[in-house]
């Protein structure tokens, strides 16, 4: 039932907010689908291009669907990427609740809460990696409790795949995976041992894509000016989280979720003499609330803050409600779940234009529709030769460049090794046109190039603004490739 629930409020969700044009209002929901479709679409196509600083897993499944056209201006694909994973991670987070809070209302119940939180509505109607992480969250805290209660190469397994998936989609997983390790080891260190192998073999494999893609090992820096003031200030850096978290769903909420948090350290203490499996089974829903570690090291890095960064700490803090309702007398627990249910959603409504999360993914919207004259006078004159743009900072300008018949190739970006190298030493040589960020984060890295070396542009000509935006073009005069 919860699937189908799931599924069905996930798809009308999606046609909402398709009609309002909010599918890809963020621009990292058109960043992600640029990542996607560069795989093939590239001056340099091939695995490189999957890059280092956004993890693999969501891409690499939109990896096909997204060379169509439709699904790349649409992102249609990604949106079903969305949908689907999150609602089947439901369903397994309705079935471990229902058993941990004996009661299936209360399963159903919480499990819809976290769907019908607006934020998390919005962001499964969008491309983002966020609902799968969410999805696959659910799958390996549920995956965990059962091979816990009886540990089996099978469940092993069941739980290592799971683990791989998770590491491979956000950052966030590394938090939620080091934490529900730790409830392994603590249950059965010797079996927990050979369970480990699956995150560290993700780790690997990462660490080896990052370097292949970018020749770091991992890639930490370059994408962000350090601006927030909780930077070295991790206490300032809680109250930050706090206070989004509230934002983003209510304050009764986010008491009743921290209430949960201790009523699973309760029953921890009062089982700890049925041993330590028991201890980690009681503890395991915590675990979902590791995801809050990421933006808390983001934040104290200075690191601005990003409401979306915060979901994680809301899908956590609902899912450890349950844990309050199941204490309740048993003939209390449905009605109970029925009555939170509802005063959430009449407090905050899951479809909400103006909630939070929403506005946020709109911060870009008046800087798209600005650079549209910086499309238009490009498509007017573009001659079909290379363009230069730095992807890391332009990459979602590219993907709304595609309605305009551009693609990928068309541009000489960070992905193509000495090609862009040698077009950011000496640009005359090798393209005629530049696009470059010169606002966002102090502007992108030819922006910077073109502030501290005054040749970089001597032979190309301002010839188009919007947005943020500035479009060169090679003067006549100056070098031919």
């Amino acid at each position: 039932m919860t699937l189908t629930l799931a599924l069905a409020g996930g798809v009308a969700a999606a046609m909402y907010f398709a009609r309002l044009d909010l599918t890809l209002s963020h621009y990292d929901a058109r960043g992600h689908l640029l990542v996607a479709r560069r795989i093939f679409d590239s001056l340099t196509p091939g695995w490189i291009q999957i890059g280092a600083v956004w993890l693999p897993l969501p891409h690499l499944l939109n990896a096909i669907p997204v060379q169509w056209d439709w699904h790349y201006r649409t992102g249609v694909s990604g949106v079903v990427l969305s949908i689907v994973p999150l609602a089947l991670g439901l369903s397994a987070l309705a079935g471990y609740l229902a058993e941990r809070a004996g009661s299936v209302v209360v399963g159903v119940a919480v499990a819809l809460a976290v769907l019908l939180n607006p934020s998390v509505l919005y962001l499964q109607s969008t491309p983002m990696t966020e609902p799968l992480l969410f999805g696959l969250s659910c799958l390996a805290l549920l995956a965990m409790d059962r091979w816990i209660d009886a540990p089996s190469s099978r469940r092993g397994r069941m739980v290592g795949v799971a683990l791989v998936l998770l590491m491979l989609t956000r950052y966030e997983g590394w938090c939620v995976t080091g934490a529900l390790m730790g409830c392994a080891v603590m249950a059965h260190p010797r079996h927990a041992m050979r369970l480990a192998l699956y995150p560290a073999a993700a780790v690997a494999g990462f660490l080896l894509l990052s370097f292949g893609s970018t020749g770091k090992w991992f890639v930490t820096s370059g994408f962000f000016e350090a601006t927030n003031p909780a930077l070295g200030n991790p206490w300032l850096a809680i109250q930050q989280i706090a206070h989004e978290a509230t934002r983003l769903s209510h304050l009764g909420l986010v008491v009743i979720g921290v209430i949960g948090a201790v009523a699973a350290l309760a029953q921890a203490w009062t089982e700890r003499r049925e041993g330590r499996a028991a201890i980690a089974r009681a503890v395991l829903p915590l675990a979902l609330l590791a995801a809050a570690g990421l933006p808390l090291y983001a934040f104290t890095s200075g690191h601005p803050v990003r409401i979306r960064y915060m979901v994680s700490a809301v899908v956590a803090l609902t899912v450890l409600s349950a844990l309050v309702l199941g204490r309740l007398p048993r003939r209390f627990r449905a009605p109970a779940a029925v009555t939170a249910l509802v005063l959430l959603l009449v407090a905050v409504p899951p479809i909400d234009p103006d909630a939070p999360m929403v506005r946020e993914a709109q911060w870009d919207r008046p800087y798209s529709d600005a650079r549209r004259a910086v499309t238009a006078a490009l498509a007017e004159r573009w001659d079909g030769s290379p363009i230069l743009a730095s992807m890391g900072s332009l990459g979602h300008y590219m993907q709304q460049m595609s309605h305009a018949g551009f693609h990928i190739r068309d541009f000489v970006h960070e992905g193509n090794g000495m090609l862009w190298t040698l077009s950011v030493r000496a640009p005359e040589r090798h393209v005629r046109w530049i696009l470059i960020e010169e606002s966002a984060e102090g502007g992108d890295v030819l922006a910077q190039r073109a502030r501290t070396s005054p040749e970089f542009l001597e032979h190309f000509t301002r010839t188009a603004e919007g947005g943020g935006v500035a479009l060169y073009v090679r003067t006549e005069s100056g070098i031919r490739p």
